[in-house]
């Protein structure tokens, strides 16, 4: 991310832009511009926190490191209306129902034997067991958690389809 200060607004660009204006002017085809150049004309890089994350950061404003001569953006922790027992019961109700897709997937087995007593293959009831018992794992996983932090970082297993 770049930034450039023109008389106190500071403008981010995403990367070097086509043509960007600073208190120096304007300076149209600036992607051919060096490095050097395009620090004495006033655009440099933004730094963020390297330990961003945006599940659990928002980014402060956008201000003038001196020391380091580049534009900082800082990490603010977020905070969460929900209590935490909301967002663990929130966080287990979608691992649910990506559960509940999944098992939605070989229904079609069950519903095969509860019609006319087809048996269902022992490797389809054992991965729908293996994916309730996960659920099962997730749900015990998350209720141990003490923090809202925690609860939003919590990262599902993956099933393997």
């Amino acid at each position: 991310m770049k930034a450039v200060n023109n008389n106190g607004i500071i403008t981010t660009y995403p990367d070097v832009p086509v043509k960007f204006k600073s208190s120096t002017g304007y300076h149209l085809n600036a992607r051919s511009m060096t490095a050097d150049e395009l620090r004495n004309a006033g655009l440099f890089d933004v730094i963020i926190d390297e330990n961003y994350d945006s599940r659990i950061h928002d980014l402060g404003e956008i201000y003038w490191d001196t020391a380091a001569t580049v534009f900082r953006k800082d990490t603010i922790d977020k905070t969460w209306s929900q209590t935490l027992a909301e967002l663990k019961e929130q966080k287990i109700t979608n691992y649910k129902h990506i559960t509940g897709s999944e098992l939605a997937k070989t229904d079609w087995y069950i519903i095969r034997q509860t019609d006319n007593g087809e048996t269902v293959p022992t490797e389809i009831v054992e991965a729908r067991q293996l994916l309730r018992n996960q659920t099962t794992q997730v749900e015990n996983e998350v209720n141990a958690l003490t923090t809202k932090k925690q609860v939003i970082l919590y990262d599902y297993p993956n099933y393997e389809s």
